[in-house]
């Protein structure tokens, strides 16, 4: 949908007067540096041009009115300022409500209710981050609205972190609220998570795509095995700080790993927190490969992280691991891994130009084979971050 169409629909639901204003915040996809982003280590996303678009409009009361175009047959959800409090009911109105909630938190206080209409073509479900989308789109928002001017977009994205910790109960890294607010069309960041240090590097495929397969296997990550890995690398943490003097997992090589790792004493908090480490190393490794332009090497990593992924932080599963190791038997194919926080979502995969369509048609036979139900393929471009439109 245009924003011209949004803007109308917009004013049929709730009226034409007064000053309506529309915002955008992408979706993202991680290309490598996946569960590092609440290890302390290295990640490296890139905004998409898909995303999430809001309409807003002030109003003269305390009533929040929201309106998904997604999920239309539920109509216009009603609620409040004062009603500021996570509920199963309230469904997807429980993410814009943290981040209004969030803000009063830090002191910024929303004096009057709003009329929101939202449309996202993000898929959902997908591990595209619809949800940090919605979350930064809200930001967004609400700093034009009510004239925060002093927040920046970093701020905007750790207070779409902090309302998906507190208020929805989703114990997330940064990576996916500064992706979306600090994206970059045709670059992708290579954030230190550890103190939010970040740069920009160019995305030059000059004869590749960058192509995303939804599993379309629907997962919640709230009552995923994602805060139990998270539980699992901060117990290895705790265990390897009585041995050796770090802040967290990504302040360890490779090497330094093997020689503390016997201080923990499970063996699959272990292979976890060996996760966490080899991957901010492949991480780190992989952006200096894109710099001068090796992407083999970029693509060998991308499989490595896959692989490690699936033995040793075991968050892949059937669908996942079929969508990759079909992948890789396509001539081609450059690499491909799953992305996300695992368990359905999806995978990005790098694939040479002529390669895009047998890709797609052999992988999506495969799986279908294999799996019984279709995944979906986006071909995608790298886009800006979140803003006004």
């Amino acid at each position: 949908m245009k924003k011209e169409e949004l803007i109308q629909k917009f004013q049929e639901l709730y009226g034409a007067e007064g000053d309506i204003r529309t915002y955008f915040a992408p979706g993202r996809v991680n290309l490598i540096g996946e569960h590092t982003d609440y290890n302390g280590g290295h990640v490296f996303p890139c905004a998409l041009t898909i995303g999430t678009y809001a309409v807003a409009r002030k109003r003269t009361d305390r009533k929040l009115r929201f309106f998904s175009v997604n999920f239309e047959r539920l109509g216009i959800i009603e609620s409040s300022l004062d009603d500021l409090v996570p509920s199963r009911s309230a469904g997807w109105t429980n993410y814009p409500k943290g981040v209004m909630w969030t803000f009063g938190k830090r002191g910024m206080e929303i004096t009057s209710g709003v009329d929101i209409l939202l449309y996202g073509n993000i898929p959902n479900g997908s591990g595209l981050s619809s949800s940090a989308s919605v979350e930064v789109v809200t930001g967004v928002m609400l700093r034009d609205l009510f004239g925060f001017d002093s927040l920046t977009n970093i701020d905007l994205a750790l207070i779409g972190q902090q309302s998906e910790n507190e208020y929805n109960g989703v114990n997330c890294g940064i990576m996916d609220q500064f992706a979306v607010a600090m994206g970059k069309k045709d670059y992708a960041i290579f954030l230190d998570t550890s103190d939010l240090s970040y740069t920009y590097a160019p995305i030059k495929l000059d004869h590749a795509r960058i192509v995303i397969a939804s599993s379309n296997k629907k997962r919640g990550l709230g009552d995923s095995k994602y805060n139990e890995r998270r539980a699992e690398c901060e117990a290895a943490l705790a265990e390897l700080q009585k041995v050796v003097d770090i802040k967290s997992l990504g302040d360890l090589t490779e090497e330094a790993f093997e020689q503390y790792k016997d201080a923990i004493k499970d063996e699959t908090r272990k292979k976890r927190a060996k996760h966490a480490v080899y991957e901010n190393q492949r991480t780190i490794q992989a952006v200096a490969a894109l710099e001068v332009n090796d992407i083999a090497k970029f693509g060998q990593l991308m499989n490595a992280s896959h692989v490690s992924l699936r033995d040793d932080y075991e968050v892949t599963g059937k669908e996942l691991d079929t969508l990759v190791e079909e992948a890789w038997k396509i001539p081609g194919v450059i690499g491909s891994r799953m992305t996300g926080a695992g368990f359905g979502g999806c995978t990005v995969s790098i694939v040479e130009n002529d390669a895009v369509e047998p890709f797609i048609s052999k992988v999506g036979e495969a799986y279908k084979k294999a799996i019984g139900y279709a995944a979906d393929f986006y071909v995608i471009d790298v886009g800006e971050g979140a803003g006004v439109l």
